[in-house]
């Protein structure tokens, strides 16, 4: 048997999807699985104790969703919470443990070296994780384990990255709670591909999922949207990197929800690419469904806009927003503030633009998660070399560690980059704000203004009372916009 466990505990409560495609394989290759979800747990060691008072599972899978906020300045770390839950666990089951998942992907081998897993899974886990039940059972070859970080003689290998070529996901969605998802956070995804083939300097999806992409089939889409309504879930919220990229298979997804003439009975959201955009794409995803876009603008200003190796102009951010007031969808531009090269000026630029185009709202998101194998990775070891660390921010000393977060943030901002940009923004309610240093929690998680969705009380409050959909669109009702 094989126990799979949520330890996703963040606020609104975000369904573990990719817990609930892994469970379904892994019963697919007729072998006994159970699901512990920490998610909904109120009082989640309490959740684990019980469960392996009865139980002797022969592998423990954790699920990992985030390693942080990805947010500053609150900068909030979460591998150390799932160190701790590997010692409960470690207490009370001789199984081995392996963990998984996106957040994991991202800093696989030394998350494994940090919190004393056994095996952690890179990369998509659905064959994976069977794989490696088999070899425990058997040779115990773990280099024939897809994205397997595994231990050997004291040091830790990593195999190459579990990115198949084609993929193929359980529809039924029947092995989390979908409808408490639903009702404590507003929303349940779903995916339609894997990867990314975009280049952004500092993203990390295209190490987490890979970079080609992996496109699931329509029909079998559709099928999960059809489980997901029988279980009274109708608002989506796409989890793909950018869903119409490419653009003939977001077409063709949308195509095949009208056929079945799902577009009238859910309502979804989704991450855009500016482009390719156009009109036929826009009113076939409205017909589908589609009422909320979130665009990955990063900026206005043409030089950041290569500097994070953007494709898009500031051109096609206006057309883009001109398309979905055109079909009646909510359109969010997500900004990227604080980049290398960015200054006041590149700022003004951007805030003043997005204020022309009117989007529904935007987010000024200050400062860069610097993650390892990413471009802006090689860009902070030069300057660290070169003796210029000042634009690197963190909450820790010593070394410079990037499984913690790091951001970077340029200097050309100033001391207090955050109070520049709300002075630029002037309490244009159409914007996220950045949050200031000074700022506490408890401000920030009553503040509509706050683009940190962990621990939100505001947003967790308006779901409970019964608020649907991607949170930038419940925040965004919220301040009346």
């Amino acid at each position: 048997m094989l126990t799979l466990i949520n330890t996703n505990k963040m606020a609104p409560l975000i369904g573990p999807i990719g817990l609930d495609y892994v469970a379904a394989s892994v019963q697919e290759a007729s072998l006994e699985v159970e699901v512990l979800d920490l998610g909904l747990a109120d009082e989640p060691e309490l959740a684990i104790k019980e469960h392996f008072s009865g139980r002797d599972p022969e592998l423990v899978g954790l699920s990992f969703r985030n390693a942080d906020d990805c947010f500053w300045p609150s900068a909030d770390w979460f591998v150390p919470g799932l160190k701790d839950t590997i010692k409960t666990i470690r207490a009370l089951t001789d199984a081995p443990i392996v963990i998984g998942g996106v957040g994991f992907s991202i800093l696989a081998k030394p998350i494994v070296e940090y919190t004393g897993a056994d095996f952690g899974i890179l990369g998509d886990g659905e064959a994976s994780i069977t794989e490696l039940y088999h070899q425990l059972k058997t040779e115990r070859r773990f280099k024939d384990v897809p994205g397997l970080v595994w231990r050997e003689n004291n040091k830790i290998h990593n195999n190459p990255p579990s990115w198949p070529d084609s993929i193929s996901l359980g529809t039924a969605r029947n092995f989390i709670d979908n409808p408490m998802y639903f009702k404590r956070g507003g929303q349940c995804g779903l995916e339609t591909k894997r990867g990314c083939n975009r280049d952004c300097i500092y993203c990390a999806d295209p190490l987490a999922k890979g970079n080609r992409l992996r496109l699931r089939n329509p029909s079998e889409i559709a099928d999960e949207v059809q489980s997901l309504l029988s279980q009274a879930v109708d608002v989506l919220h796409l989890c793909d990197s950018e869903f119409n990229v490419p653009r003939s298979h977001a077409l063709a997804v949308c195509k095949e929800l009208n056929s079945r003439s799902l577009g009238d009975k859910i309502n979804w959201y989704a991450y855009l690419s500016p482009v390719p955009f156009d009109a036929e794409l826009a009113e076939t995803m409205a017909r589908a469904g589609c009422v909320g876009i979130n665009f990955t603008g990063d900026s206005a200003c043409e030089l950041m806009l290569r500097t994070y190796r953007q494709r898009h102009s500031r051109e096609d951010l206006a057309a883009a927003v001109k398309l979905c007031r055109l079909n009646k969808i909510a359109v969010m531009i997500d900004l990227m503030l604080g980049g290398p090269g960015e200054t006041p000026q590149t700022v003004r630029e951007t805030i003043d633009f997005i204020k022309e185009i009117d989007p529904d709202c935007a987010g000024a998101a200050l400062g860069i998660r610097i993650y390892p194998g990413t471009a802006m990775e090689k860009i902070v070891a030069e300057e660290i070399r070169e003796g210029k660390d000042f634009n690197i921010h963190r909450k820790y000393s010593g070394p410079v560690d990037l499984l913690k977060p790091t951001f970077y943030i340029s200097e050309a901002l100033g001391q207090q980059p955050a109070e520049l940009i709300r002075d630029m923004i002037g309490g244009d309610r159409r914007f996220f704000e950045p949050a200031v240093e000074t700022d506490n929690k408890a401000t920030e998680s009553n503040d509509a203004t706050n683009y940190n969705y962990n621990e939100n009380l505001l947003l967790t409050q308006a779901i409970r009372e019964g608020a649907r959909g991607a949170y930038w669109d419940i925040l965004r009702q919220l301040r009346g916009g």
